[in-house]
């Protein structure tokens, strides 16, 4: 008999342990494997930690351990779902970011393969059904079989579905005259693209991949203006590694550029490429995954997630627009890619590349007390100029135009000289929808998400409210269920606004979108980037999703239509984000033979974010943004971590928190400063209320210990649930 130890498929601190199990079956079972458990009532998937055998009987195991002991109900996998560097990376994180086991475990595998109830219905292996002759002889066949048998001996072998005869097949399968043969069918298809031979490097770019490759650092931030061609660095350094026998990890931030990357690695290194991302069906994600993990390819691009790729043998990773937040996940566990990738990089002695036109502040002064060995690319490929750029004060009305009041006029002009010239412009607006949010003009009433109390935006193309936080929708009403009015008005505006707006000023100008809402069709993003490369649209309207990584050789133009959005957000990563997202942004302007211009209507014509990032200097907004940071006490001179509690008994999570801050107070003194208890932006979703604390601290080591306490004690307790934080992006 054996006793099998578990971690339960919950991502709670309560459950954080292992649970005992018994198995009396002849099925093999390892460590690294799902079972299928009954646990309180119901069926759940387990991942296999522990394996010993046990002569004992049960009552004598039952006496031992003080509970009754239940049998697995079945075994899902016969070997090992993730490899030794995969399992021992899982540790660590789970350490680091204080995080249950099991939910870096589902982190890191896809659905197909995680530990999850989900897992029991997602998507297998597939097979390519073929037949293949074994015996030639025609002894005592028909006509009809013999000229089947001849048929697949010509072909070698033959798809089954292609043949009409099951009957005759069948019965030649008897007489062991053919075979079937099972091959694994990849359920992705790979663009085909012509074999590009690699570029000349311009003497900047020759220059760092010298320094790279002779050097012998573990991490590096690279940092080159935008259109300094960071992809072709990229590029020639995955080359070198192959050579070395060795792999690439490439990894971008947003999956909107997935497309583009992989198209760039594709036409360089066709056949030895595989692509791991969330918009891949969870078909898809299962062939990629298994292809990597076979070592079919060497070099693996993929978004956030990718990071977990069962490459063996890595020597590079790659993380492009290493400042993007999309590279911090969001929920349980909160780990940070760029984090992990160094982890990875010490177990293979590899090195990690960090790409962007604009670093983050804790890489740049990570880079500047040479933790991280700093590389600069400070001019264009091309040696063209940065875009002309113009500050447009919203704030003057001389600068309105009477017939929109959202374009200005230098804008509106600028959008038709381009038109005119046939050439392509972009239009960004960090909101998506058509208005902020819908109120009644009599009573003010505002529709509201009821899960998360926030304002609803309008969407006009299928006439929805719905809330950008948790996906909530409804149809748009035409009264007030508060007043029963009928005067409703849309306020603010975002993305299919200005679309709106476009076609009315513009009617012959050819329009695309690209928003998260317009990316919810699958294969839309990389259909609207290739339609807008190829010119099939004159202007491009859109979120942050194309302000980054993008190259139209034909854009002459990028409008920001509001750069104030976020600018004043209650976060201290505001100005970096707006300065990061406005500079991005202005590069896609003027990248090949034709000069570029930029225009920025703001509302704060004079904040420093905007006016760096107007003339594209990162060392002015770097420096005033380090003088800021070190005031507040905010990273990159402290690091942070944030508590969350939550709780259906609001005052229980009022009174818990209190008592958790003060604890940390006194534990901490001098070694941390605590913030709170705060009410988040969204303090109560789907019946459950939330209260947040946030850690300032130096030292890691007690702020560390202090913290398991407390998650073990919150543990402890029914109807209180903790999430811990470290390294959080945003507060």
């Amino acid at each position: 008999m054996l006793l099998i130890n578990i971690l339960i498929e919950y991502a709670l601190h309560s459950l954080n342990r292992p649970f005992t199990y018994i198995y009396k079956g002849d099925k093999k079972v390892v460590v690294g494997t799902r079972v299928l458990v009954s646990f309180n009532h119901q069926q759940i998937i387990g991942y296999v930690i522990g394996v010993t055998k046990s002569d004992k009987t049960i009552k004598e195991l039952e006496e031992e351990y003080g509970f009754v002991l239940e049998e697995i109900d079945d075994i899902l996998d016969e070997s090992p779902l993730l490899n030794e560097e995969l399992m021992n990376l899982s540790e660590e994180i789970s350490e680091y970011y204080l995080a249950p086991k099991i939910s870096v475990l589902q982190s890191m595998l896809p659905l197909s393969l995680s530990p999850r109830r989900g897992t029991l219905h997602a998507p297998k292996i597939a097979y390519d059904i073929y037949l293949r002759c074994i015996d030639e002889n025609e002894e005592g066949l028909t006509n009809k079989q013999i000229e089947l048998l001849r048929l697949i001996k010509s072909e070698d072998k033959v798809l089954k579905r292609d043949l009409k005869s099951p009957s005759i097949i069948n019965k030649l399968l008897d007489l062991k005259r053919i075979e079937i043969i099972k091959e694994e069918k990849r359920r992705l298809k790979l663009p085909t693209y012509q074999k590009e031979e690699k570029h000349s490097l311009t003497i900047d770019q020759k220059k760092v991949v010298d320094e790279f490759l002779n050097t012998d650092d573990t991490v590096y931030l690279l940092e080159g203006v935008t259109g300094s061609g960071k992809s072709e660095v990229y590029l020639h350094l995955s080359e070198e590694v192959l050579k070395s026998g060795k792999s690439v990890l490439m990894l971008v931030p947003e999956i909107a550029l997935t497309p583009m990357m992989v198209e760039f690695f594709l036409r360089r290194f066709e056949g030895k490429v595989a692509i791991l991302h969330s918009e891949l069906t969870q078909s898809e994600r299962y062939d990629e995954y298994r292809k990597i993990a076979a070592g079919e390819c060497q070099i693996v691009v993929g978004a956030r997630s990718a990071i977990f790729a069962p490459l063996n043998n890595i020597g590079l990773i790659i993380l492009d627009e290493e400042h993007v937040e999309t590279y911090k996940q969001d929920v349980t566990p909160f780990y940070h890619a760029r984090e992990v990738a160094i982890m990875r990089a010490k177990h293979f002695k590899a090195k990690v590349l960090l790409g962007s036109a604009t670093p983050s502040l804790e890489s740049r002064a990570r880079a500047q007390r040479n933790v991280y060995h700093l590389l600069r690319l400070p001019k264009r490929v091309n040696e063209q100029e940065l875009p002309e750029t113009t500050i447009v004060n919203m704030l003057d009305w001389r600068n309105m135009d009477r017939d929109s009041y959202m374009f200005s006029l230098r804008l509106r002009k600028e959008i038709q000289q381009v038109l005119d010239r046939k050439e392509q412009a972009i239009l960004l607006i960090n909101r998506r929808g058509f208005s902020t949010h819908v109120s009644c003009r009599k009573c003010g009433h505002v529709f509201k998400c009821p899960n998360c109390g926030i304002a609803l935006t309008y969407h006009k193309e299928d006439n929805m409210l719905k809330c950008h936080h948790c996906d909530y929708v409804e149809v748009k009403q035409d009264t007030c269920p508060e007043c029963g009015s009928k005067y409703l008005i849309n306020t603010g505006f975002g993305t299919e606004r200005i679309e709106d707006e476009v076609h009315r000023l513009f009617p012959m100008a050819r329009t695309l979108r690209l928003d998260s809402d317009t990316a919810k069709v699958r294969t839309r993003i990389a259909k609207v980037v290739t339609d807008f490369a190829m010119q099939k649209a004159d202007i491009l309207i859109g979120t942050q999703m194309i302000a980054k990584g993008h190259n139209f050789p034909n854009v002459t133009l990028v409008g920001i239509v509001l750069a104030d959005i976020g600018l004043n957000m209650p976060s201290y990563r505001s100005s970096e984000r707006a300065f990061q997202l406005i500079t991005q942004a202005v590069g896609r302007s003027g990248r090949s033979d034709k000069k570029g211009k930029a225009i920025i209507q703001t509302y704060s014509p004079t904040h420093y974010a905007i006016t760096y990032a107007a003339r594209q200097d990162y060392e002015k907004f770097y420096v005033r943004e380090m003088e800021n940071r070190k005031v507040q006490s905010y990273p990159p001179y402290y690091f942070l971590a944030s508590l969350k509690l939550s709780s259906k008994n609001e005052e229980r999570v009022i009174e818990t928190m209190l008592t958790i801050v003060s604890d940390l107070n006194n534990r901490l003194k001098d070694e941390g400063v605590v913030l709170g208890p705060i009410t988040p932006y969204i303090p109560y979703q789907n019946d459950t209320h939330v209260r947040e604390c946030l850690i300032k601290f130096r030292n890691y080591e007690p702020i560390y210990e202090a913290l398991k306490s407390i998650i073990r004690v919150i543990s402890s307790k029914s109807g209180l649930s903790i999430a811990v934080n470290i390294d959080p992006y945003d507060f």
